[in-house]
């Protein structure tokens, strides 16, 4: 059964880029889109592809992708680079 993060799932609050709600948000590889890491609207969907990617329901790892997803480098930018930029660097995190 697919995971879906909701707001209330995360520890961090972010803004909600309302104007542009119903633009096409991630569905998955490939995706060139401009990442908006400040907006919920693109926020939710691109940690609940990672978590269902991860196969988690895990509370402290959506925790530790938070964390990266805001300390995350400025010059990764589309919605694929962020995507795997999240999984591979909580797979590192995550290896025994």
């Amino acid at each position: 059964m697919p995971i879906i993060v909701k707001a209330s799932d995360l520890k961090f609050k972010y803004p909600r880029d309302v104007p542009n709600r119903r633009e096409r948000k991630f569905t998955g590889l490939p995706d060139p889109s401009p990442f908006n890491r400040d907006d919920l609207f693109d926020i939710l969907p691109m940690l609940t592809a990672v978590m269902n990617a991860l196969a988690s329901k895990d509370g402290n790892i959506l925790d530790l992708l938070e964390d990266i997803l805001n300390q995350m480098p400025g010059f990764i930018s589309s919605r694929e680079e962020v995507y795997d930029y999240l999984l591979g660097t909580v797979r590192e995190c995550l290896r025994p």
